[in-house]
């Protein structure tokens, strides 16, 4: 890669983000919305995690093949990263306009599985990018470009069903059915995602290899699936120690998050609105239908709070980029207050007993969010080799996925019986995970990965 990497304006760093726009619609619609398609095709709660299970399997397998296959492209038109965006986009658009109208729990699960493969193709390349166009002094900024974006498409497109009920698209069914506003909200996803991937494409170009012919003949030396997988273990055996260390905070971080993913719908329309989704069978067809329809808005309820979190991360974005243009930022204490704070947020779900509360809630998890899209990357990226981006990014997704696989095969089940049979424990141990990912970062020491220059030394415009 060229080493005399030019500073980039906002513009730039926001048109070559712009992208995750669409990816953070396919998450945010899959994150609020699948357990709510899951228990409308008959699954029952404690059987959602594991439900779940393919998407962070998904994310194990695709990223870091994705990461090592995009370091050894190269194309003079089509660039290093952007082939797997495009690739990734149109999968996942077509994933998303199908889901809703999976006609059995196990199709909704395998299109899940299409889903989140799709998504991880084109996300992981993003991440890479920025370390690939930006220089060192202008990375933290643009890892918090994207939490913007990302918390912009977050909060748009939680609000989806909701507001699509709210202008009269019906949120009612019969029985085994997703509701049509959640089916609108999953196509406009899919439309989102495609056209904000070509717009990354059309308006980012990338560098090329600084020694073209030595690029060439180092891929044709290590060329073959058995040299990647090689070459892939190699770089888990000697990974970065300060890349391991943020991999123990990116564990319970992404725990707790999942758990949110997976249960916050069962949990919080049952605790908050007491509306359970009823059971096919145990009451008579006229008082499933009301109390199918009190869970569907309970559900939109739910769905629109989850929203809040998006909307106060782009706010913590936002709030980052002024403060630390003014002076020098710690991203190990930054990172440890903000998931504190959310930590917080989720074990005050307890007490919430309307949605204005429940906002208060997401507005605390949001923190978090907006530091976990940005600072452990950006701390990792001054801490890796720049030659190894993208592999080293895949691999940093396994302290992503490992955890949620491990939530999603009875550890989320396991782990909220300790503290009673209510579903609302789930999201108090998410908030006890999130404090010990925050005392967690304590770990970290290195310093490139630790400091963050104020723009009194650094040009961020």
């Amino acid at each position: 890669m060229n080493t005399k990497k030019k500073k980039l304006s906002f513009l730039q760093i926001w048109n070559m983000s712009f992208g995750f726009l669409g990816i953070q619609f396919g998450f945010a619609l899959q994150g609020g919305f699948m357990s709510r398609i899951f228990q409308s095709l008959g699954a029952a709660k404690d059987e959602i995690p594991m439900l779940w299970i393919f998407a962070p399997l998904a994310g194990l397998i695709v990223q870091p093949i994705i990461g090592y296959m995009s370091d050894r492209t190269w194309h003079p038109r089509w660039g290093r990263r952007k082939p797997f965006f495009f690739v990734g986009a149109v999968l996942a658009s077509i994933a998303l306009i199908f889901m809703p109208y999976s006609p059995y729990l196990w199709v909704a699960v395998g299109t899940l599985l299409i889903l989140d493969s799709s998504i991880n193709i084109s996300m992981e390349p993003f991440r890479a990018l920025v370390a690939d166009l930006l220089p060192e002094s202008q990375r933290s900024y643009g890892f918090i470009v994207q939490t913007l974006i990302i918390g912009i498409g977050t909060w748009v497109a939680s609000q989806l069903p909701w507001f699509l009920k709210e202008i009269g698209v019906s949120n009612e069914t019969v029985t085994s059915q997703i509701p049509m506003n959640v089916k609108m909200a999953f196509l406009i996803g899919g439309i989102v995602f495609i056209a904000s991937i070509i717009y990354t494409i059309l308006t980012t170009k990338e560098y090329p290899p600084e020694d073209i012919e030595a690029f060439e003949k180092e891929k044709k030396e290590t060329a073959g699936f058995l040299n990647g997988l090689e070459e892939i273990f190699q770089n888990i055996v000697t990974m970065p120690k300060t890349m391991a260390k943020l991999g123990v905070v990116q564990f319970f971080s992404w725990f707790a998050f999942f758990t949110m993913w997976s249960m916050a719908t069962p949990a919080l329309t049952e605790h908050v609105f007491n509306a359970k989704k009823p059971e096919e069978g145990t009451v008579s067809p006229d008082a499933y239908a009301l109390a199918d329809l009190a869970y569907n808005n309970a559900a939109d309820l739910v769905g629109s709070a989850m929203g809040m979190y998006g909307l106060s991360s782009m706010a913590f974005a936002l709030l980052f980029t002024f403060v630390a243009s003014k002076i020098n930022i710690n991203r190990k204490f930054v990172h440890m207050g903000s998931l504190i704070i959310g930590g917080i947020g989720f074990i005050m779900m307890q007490f919430c007993t309307d949605a204005f509360m429940l906002n208060l809630c997401f507005v605390a998890i949001g923190i978090s969010w907006g530091s976990i899209l940005s600072m452990p990357y950006a701390m990792l990226s001054s801490a890796i080799d720049p030659n190894k981006m993208g592999v080293f990014m895949g691999l940093f997704n396994m302290f992503i996925v490992i955890p949620q696989i491990l939530a999603a095969i009875g550890g989320v089940n396991l782990a909220y019986t300790f503290l009673g049979d209510e579903v609302i424990n789930t999201m108090i141990f998410a908030g006890i995970s999130l404090c010990i990912a925050g005392l967690s970062t304590l770990l970290i020491t290195n310093p490139n990965a630790i400091k963050y220059q104020s723009s009194s030394t650094e040009s961020i415009a």
